[in-house]
This record gives structure tokens, sequence and C-alpha cells, in this order.
């Protein structure tokens, strides 16, 4: 399951960062592919596509840096969903 979370958010992020071949552990802030808007849209998906409400504390950068970071917030929430 964690890996096809992995998969799926490589997946979305891939269609904005052509040609860049992403690690799990990449900060996506630092290495300057996110602006605010694009901040919104990862939420949504992440939301919309794995099923989960992200809450205003959980809205932190740190839960959206890196891929690994996205997949702990989503498979936290789906096992306190569970």
């Amino acid at each position: 399951m964690e890996s096809q979370v992995k998969q799926q958010i490589r997946d979305f992020l891939a269609k904005y960062f052509k040609d860049y071949d992403l690690k799990d552990d990449e900060d996506i802030f630092s290495l300057g592919f996110v602006n605010s808007l694009f901040a919104m849209q990862i939420v949504l998906f992440v939301e919309q596509q794995m099923g989960i409400s992200v809450t205003n504390d959980e809205l932190e950068l740190d839960n959206f840096r890196t891929i690994n970071a996205m997949t702990n917030l989503i498979m936290s929430k789906k096992a306190t969903a569970a």
C-alpha cells in the first residue's frame, strides 16, 4: 500500500517536473518547483486521490516537502481512519 501511494505521488509530480528524476527524500520547495498555487494543487491531489481530509493543523510545509513526507501523512491518516 505504501509503495502504491508513493508511486501515485510520483506520477502526479512527474507531470509538473518534466525531465527531472525526483527522489523520495528531495525537498520540492527548496528545489524551487513549488509556488503557493501548486502547493494547493498538491493538497487537493492528496485529498481527492487518497481519500483523506487534510486539516489546517496538517497544512505545514514539512508534511508536503518530500514524497516520503506526503506518504507518511497519508498513511497515518488512513491508519487513523481505519
